[in-house]
């Protein structure tokens, strides 16, 4: 069948499987993507790369690499570096020469590659990748500083280690003096990359700022923008595009005024695409006969990258860093390779390809075969050596709550009782001093500020409970910490909208956030009970005593908050919830001393009212002797 619709439609879906795939046994996307890219290339011979694009393939490369770099750039705000840039900046410069130079020799001599050819590969395999690194990340749940670290190297080292291996191809294929040629393909490379970069980076900022476009144009203004200006940078300097694109990324995100937010969620969906049918194209395009005849030797190799060349270039990027031995051992043992190595080894391979060069058969293997082991080890790894080294964060189970009135404060304490972690958060101070008092952990101030977003560490919180008076503010934030922590993280009480006219009412889209504990619970129901003497108690279920029973022993006394599970998990009554608390389970509930007022009948009210009065009548003379 000659139609290209199928195979590029069959890549599509296959890539969209593997990330399914990938996200529910929780490893990178990378290895299942390489894994069905070598059986649907080399092994099956289903998927021929070169006759599908022709001389188009490694031109889509190129520009996939570089929309991933710009995406990755995005993310990186200069203050989430913390005081510990330098360890950044020292494993993107000394660490790449470290690299570099413990890796060439040793292919040299364990491959039998030729001095040029070793010192390409060994400049090819210093760059790590945030393909690789992010989903890793994930489900190792380091400190956020080591996060941090990682994830600024992975995207920093990208170009950097491009930029080394683009050096040593000027070298290897110079003709004439290739010493000065060399330096002087440096220097343009740093003049052009770092001129285009902060220039176009500046202008796309006051492009955003002014808003000078439409709102519908701005992702592809400057999706088309970024291209032009990698594709320029390469025309100006050979290569110089990716360390371009990654300092105009770098820029826009870290000017003032500058919301980047819907741009990044753009980019991050394409980015997704881009990686996973790369992958499997460069995958396929690999020759199981040179992955064998690879031989012995890389084994040499590979213990020469993951356990010599890493640990060494940490541990002297190191000094004066202030970081601890357990923090330095996890950063030796994180180090995958990504699409940015596979993508400019097979770029290297096809150009050296067409000068004949000797030996490049063991290039593009190599590298692929570097990519697959340090996923894969580390993958499987990763989280046990956290584990041993205890820089492992535990999986988020506790709760950001915005407001601290009198029944959030309650709320807290109660669950803080069961190691649940809280955090109460409020622009009134009068309340957060009464819950620092219950040594309540707090958060004064606007929890989706910048100054939040920088002091606020949310690693240990699963979802955001908005239970403020404040309704102006909590859809505002509700829209925030979705964006942030993702669909269904966020809850809120009822603000009985209902009852009001159509005018007045919210969208649509936060409404099916409320209906926390329960349908019309809102935050002043909750102050007048709690004002009134409502307690919270947590009561324990067991075979006798089960939920029903429970419910038959309190009744509309208890208004149900939460259930905690065997394993300590805590899951939250609400309208849409259908919780079936078992034996051993805990139910969390607000218990009041009698039927609620709103709830009492016509006839009951009166009653009430009859005694109430009967009461004071009887103890009026008391009080009077």
């Amino acid at each position: 069948m000659n139609d290209p619709i199928i195979p590029l439609v069959a890549v599509g879906l296959i890539s969209i499987a593997c990330q399914f795939f990938a996200y529910k046994i929780k490893l990178p996307a990378i290895l299942p993507l390489l894994v069905v890219g070598i059986i649907v290339g080399p092994v099956t011979g289903m998927l021929d790369a070169d006759a599908l694009f022709g001389e188009l393939l490694f031109p889509i490369v190129s520009l996939s690499v570089a929309i991933i770099l710009f995406e990755g750039a995005l993310t990186l705000k200069f203050e989430d570096l913390s005081g510990h840039g330098s360890m950044v900046r020292n494993l993107c410069t000394i660490g790449v020469l470290i690299t570099w130079g413990i890796v060439a020799p040793v292919a040299h001599y364990a491959l039998g590659m030729s001095w040029e050819l070793a010192f390409l590969f060994g400049a090819i395999v210093t760059v790590t990748g945030p393909t690789v690194i992010i989903p890793m990340l994930r489900t190792v749940r380091p400190s956020s500083k080591i996060s941090n670290i990682l994830r600024w190297e992975g995207i920093v080292i990208d170009p950097i280690g491009a930029l080394l291996a683009v050096l040593v191809f000027e070298f290897l294929v110079a003709t004439q003096d290739p010493l000065s040629h060399t330096l002087y393909a440096f220097g343009a490379t740093l003049a052009v990359g770092f001129g285009i970069g902060a220039s176009m980076g500046y202008l796309m900022g006051k492009m955003l700022r002014n808003n000078w476009l439409p709102h519908y144009l701005i992702n592809t203004a400057v999706l088309t923008l970024m291209l032009g200006a990698f594709a320029g940078s390469n025309l100006l300097a050979h290569e110089s595009g990716l360390l371009t694109v990654t300092i105009m990324g770098m820029f826009l995100a870290n000017m003032r005024d500058v919301d980047v937010d819907d741009i990044l969620e753009f980019k991050e969906t394409l980015s997704v695409l881009l990686i996973s049918g790369l992958f499997i194209l460069l995958a396929s395009r690999i020759s199981l006969d040179s992955l064998i005849h690879v031989g012995w030797g890389s084994i040499f190799v590979l213990i020469a990258i993951m356990f010599v060349a890493r640990p060494i270039s940490v541990f002297v990027s190191s000094i004066g860093t202030g970081l601890k031995f357990r923090e330095l051992a996890l950063l030796s043992w994180i180090a995958p390779r990504g699409i940015v190595a596979a993508a400019v080894s097979a770029l290297f391979a096809l150009k050296l390809e067409a000068l004949d060069y000797g030996q490049v058969d063991l290039l593009v293997p190599m590298v692929f075969l570097v990519i697959i082991t340090t996923v894969v080890i580390q993958s499987l790894s990763s989280v046990q050596v956290a584990k041993y080294l205890k820089m492992r964060s535990p999986a988020p189970n506790g709760f950001l709550i915005f407001g601290a009135g009198m029944f959030s404060r309650m709320f807290a304490k109660e669950l803080r009782a069961y190691d649940v972690p809280v955090l109460l958060a409020d622009t009134n101070w009068d309340a957060l001093r009464l819950a620092r008092m219950d040594n309540i952990t707090t958060y004064f101030g606007n929890p989706m500020s910048d100054h939040a977003s920088r002091k606020l560490d949310l690693t240990a919180y699963r979802k955001v409970l908005i239970m403020s008076p404040y309704k102006q503010l909590n859809p505002m934030l509700t829209y925030h910490f979705e964006y942030e922590l993702g669909k269904g993280t966020v809850l809120g009480l009822s603000n009985n909208e209902q009852q009001q006219r159509p005018s007045h009412q919210v969208s649509g889209s936060y409404t099916k956030n409320l209906g926390l504990f329960d349908d019309g619970v809102t935050y002043g129901k909750l102050a007048s009970w709690a004002t009134k003497g409502a307690k919270i108690k947590t009561t324990r279920l067991s075979e006798e005593f089960n939920f029903e029973a429970y419910q038959q022993e309190y009744g509309e006394r208890a208004l149900k908050l939460a259930a905690i599970d065997t394993q300590g998990r805590v899951q939250l009554f609400t309208t849409n919830s259908a919780i079936k608390p078992k034996a051993d389970w805990r139910i969390m509930s607000l218990i009041t001393a009698e039927k609620k007022v709103e709830e009492l009948t016509l006839e009951e009210r009166q009653s009430k009212k009859r005694d109430e009065k009967a009461i004071s009548a009887d103890e009026a003379p008391a009080s009077k002797a």
